[in-house]
């Protein structure tokens, strides 16, 4: 999911893709000490999808920051 996809989303489904995203990692990780995971590149994937998911939370955390100050 790019950044400008994300940036769309509500504050609610960023939250839920974040959990969501989390537990697939979570599954893939599992998958992986297993053995059962073929394609190990999504583990990096996912990765670089929570930190973005992270990243636009933050900024909109530090927008609303901001305007409470007046800025």
């Amino acid at each position: 999911m790019k950044a400008s996809e994300i940036r769309d989303l509500s504050d609610a489904e960023l939250e839920v893709r974040l959990r969501d995203t989390r537990d697939a990692l979570f599954n893939l990780r599992f998958q992986h000490a297993s053995g059962a995971l073929e394609r190990t590149g999504e583990i990096p994937a996912r990765k670089r999808e929570i930190a973005r998911l992270l990243t636009i939370a933050r900024e909109r955390e530090t927008a609303r920051q901001q305007e409470a100050v007046g800025g």
